[in-house]
């Protein structure tokens, strides 16, 4: 399964800020959908991502109010990529079915 969307660049705040974007409700859906068998600790599911020239591996978890899945953006991928809070991103994501 892959996705490619754009999403902007949001913050949870806290002690230590989380930075996430936040998937798209149909990708969501086909996630919850086709992921049920294979999903880690928190219902979450291992995925690779690219933004701009940035490629890693990482999980999407599910948002309880939203029912949406939310994608974290760590600081070394801000930095290279030069985004912050608020900044419009293209994701591209892909499901790694079964991945343990």
């Amino acid at each position: 399964m892959e996705f490619v969307f754009d999403g902007e660049l949001w913050c949870y705040p806290g002690e230590t800020p989380w930075y996430f974007v936040t998937l798209p409700a149909d990708a969501s859906e086909i996630i919850r959908e086709e992921t049920a068998e294979f999903r880690r600790g928190f219902g979450s599911v291992r995925v690779i991502v690219t933004i701009g020239e940035s490629v890693w591996n990482t999980s999407v978890f599910p948002e309880a109010k939203s029912k949406r899945y939310v994608l974290p953006i760590k600081k070394p991928v801000r930095r290279a990529e030069q985004i912050d809070e608020g900044d419009v991103v293209t994701v591209s994501l892909r499901v790694l079915a079964g991945a343990r």
